[in-house]
């Protein structure tokens, strides 16, 4: 009698989640979304080789790029915390917060544009922001190209990373190798890519619900594509507005980049890649519990009031974005010399 009900229920599993099902939720998926690739992408105008490469690793650990000599590309997008820091909004030069949260440096190569305004078009550009910004790391170009030439090991560097360059050490040059460097910085090979590549048993059936209820209440629309998410713009609030402490009155997102009305509260959808790595939420860094920000979404996003049980199937889906962690060796960097220029306060 025991065994009869054993088979009993192992029959309606079976019909629950039949091979038909399966493979329609498979069919959907690859449709949606694309896996992240285990190859470094291509870099328009900006060849992505292995002495350029290592500069750039160089300089994203380097704190000497800012005028304090304190404050690192890493500070912010730190690769052992997801790609960001710890805090709501960063620190920046003399204890100054920034306006908004860090986006995540890990797989940024494959947005639309970088910042959550999509203010720079590439990482070249979103790497020339910090560097110049008061409240970040308050240099100039011209400091930072001094700085650099002023040690040996660097110069030598750059002549091979830029070899057809007369005089290599240059603010340009410098944004295209960290922008070589942050292009290696992808997590592939994530459950989440086994299970688009074609591994119906990379997720459990729980994750699977939470995946079909993140595409059946609409939250692929927005997060789609190979970042699910970072691909397009979107108003925060589509349906209703959270209160001021998520979405601040005096941040109006992309309208500040294209003084058109329609922008006001427009944002870049957030890349989900490694979402669980990364609390706090939102440009504004104030919700730190994952399931809270999709119960947000959904109601401000969707109109829909999402069940306890759904909240936490959409969390275990998320889950399985996290991907391979870049293995990143940390550079020793070329000592300072007589000439090179003293931290500024």
């Amino acid at each position: 009698m025991r065994n009869l009900v054993v088979l009993s229920v192992a029959a309606v599993v079976a019909l629950t989640i039949s091979p038909a099902s399966a493979d329609e939720l498979m069919q959907r998926v690859q449709e949606t979304f694309k896996p992240i690739p285990s190859v470094v992408p291509a870099i328009k105008g900006n060849a992505v080789t292995r002495d350029k490469i290592e500069l750039g690793e160089m300089l994203f650990f380097d704190p000497r790029l800012s005028a304090s000599q304190i404050i690192s590309c890493n500070s912010c997008h730190n690769l052992a915390a997801g790609g960001v820091d710890a805090g709501p909004t960063s620190i920046g030069h003399g204890w100054q917060k920034g306006p908004r949260r860090a986006p995540t440096v890990l797989n940024a190569v494959f947005n639309i544009a970088q910042f959550w305004d999509g203010r720079a078009a590439d990482l070249r550009a979103q790497a020339k922001g910090p560097v110049q910004a008061s409240a970040e790391m308050n240099a100039t170009p011209a400091l930072v190209e001094k700085t650099l030439a002023s040690m040996p090991a660097y110069v030598d560097r750059f002549k091979k990373a830029f070899p057809e360059d007369a005089s290599p050490v240059t603010f340009d040059n410098i944004t295209k190798a960290i922008e070589a460097f942050e292009a290696t910085l992808i997590t592939p090979a994530s459950r989440f890519d086994q299970f688009l590549e074609g591994n119906a048993g990379a997720l459990t059936a729980e994750e699977k619900k939470g995946l079909s209820l993140f595409m059946d209440k609409g939250c692929s629309s927005c997060h789609n594509g190979i970042n699910v998410g970072g691909e397009a713009y979107f108003p925060f609030g589509v349906v209703e507005k959270p209160g001021a402490e998520i979405l601040p009155a005096n941040d109006k997102g992309r309208f500040a980049v294209t003084k058109t009305a329609s922008d006001e509260y427009v944002f870049r959808a957030a890349p989900l890649r490694n979402v669980a790595l990364r609390a706090p939420y939102f440009h504004s860094g104030q919700v730190w519990n994952l399931k809270q920000a999709v119960g947000i979404m959904g109601a401000s996003q969707l109109g829909q009031t999402l069940t306890d049980q759904e909240e936490d199937a959409i969390v275990a889906f998320l889950q399985t974005l996290t991907g391979e962690q870049p293995k990143v060796e940390l550079p020793i960097l070329p000592p300072r010399t007589d000439s090179t220029p003293l931290p500024k306060q």
